[in-house]
């Protein structure tokens, strides 16, 4: 995979499971081939919208496996970050052994590292596991930022290829992209609401929860940005714009589970502590999508 593969929307694949929690490798893999056909540029398993903080070392590498079964030429880029470094480091040497063609590792939460010691977290893995590797900067989860200097330094690691942008910080992003210019590197948007901006300033495309319920209007919004064509971007912004915000009305993935299973595509079975979308939000989201359903052009 180069800087180029980079480009377009990785939906940060959700986990379907069954009545007692075990994992439904049926609807699983026939989701993945559900957003290969509706024109995604690869899939990101074993993330936050996965629920990856509730699975076992195991759990991880049969979903990935999974996923990577099921896919027909789209590259699967698997989540494989701790807030322990050798944590980080065994689920991402067991990713690129289950096939994975790419990492993305959030940075350590809870821990609170400085920058030295996130530099050398990122480092460790880099250095060890031959696979381009996205790093994630999401401070609502971990509690800290990556430094925009932290980025600029892995940047130069011939693995580190990327990094996703969920600060909601478009100063720092547009850093971020300035800073990395001259090297093989590439800024993903980590928020739905924010990856038509954040192509604006420089990046390739999303890491996204609503390219899981819309995966062919959000792949053709990002591919008319990185056409240029920023109107017919623009237009297809607008239109999603109420399923953005919806998918964030609860902790994420509760929405975008809840929407999927009113779709069709899978139940709304969460692992604890998740739990069911309250009642008035979900009359909002099933109100956003018949909208949608309403606007889909005429197959």
């Amino acid at each position: 995979m180069t800087h180029d593969t980079f480009a377009g929307v990785f939906p940060a694949l959700t986990t379907p499971f069954h009545d007692d929690g075990s994992i439904d490798f049926e609807t699983l893999r026939e989701n993945v081939r559900r957003l290969e056909r509706g024109g995604v540029h690869g899939i990101v398993p074993v993330g936050t919208t996965g629920e990856s903080a509730t699975m076992t070392h195991d759990e991880h590498v049969e979903v990935i496996e999974a996923t990577v079964d099921a896919v027909d030429s789209v590259p699967v880029v698997a989540g494989s970050g701790s807030n322990n470094t050798r944590e980080a480091l065994e689920l991402s040497e067991r990713a690129a052994d289950a096939g994975a063609d790419g990492l993305l590792l959030i940075s350590p939460y809870y821990n609170k590292p400085e920058p030295a010691g996130m530099e050398n977290h990122f480092r460790t893995v880099a250095d060890a596991v031959d696979l381009p590797q996205i790093i994630y900067n999401v401070p609502s989860r971990t509690g800290r930022n990556i430094a925009v200097q932290t980025a600029v330094n892995l940047a130069g690691h011939e693995n580190v290829v990327g990094y996703k942008a969920a600060s909601g910080d478009l100063n720092r992003v547009a850093e971020v992209v300035e800073r990395t210019a001259d090297e093989n590197f590439t800024v993903l948007s980590g928020d739905d609401q924010l990856t038509l901006p954040i192509m604006s300033m420089g990046g390739t495309g999303t890491i996204s929860v609503a390219g899981n319920v819309e995966p062919e209007r959000t792949s053709r919004m990002v591919e008319h940005a990185l056409d240029g064509d920023y109107a017919a971007a623009r237009e297809l912004h607008y239109e999603l714009g109420p399923l953005f915000r919806a998918l964030f009305i609860e902790s994420n993935p509760i929405p975008v589970k809840e929407a999927l299973a009113i779709r069709g595509h899978m139940p709304a079975t969460m692992r604890s502590p998740l739990s069911r979308m309250g009642e008035e939000n979900l009359d909002r989201l099933r109100e956003v999508l018949s909208e949608l359903d309403a606007a889909a052009p005429e197959a």
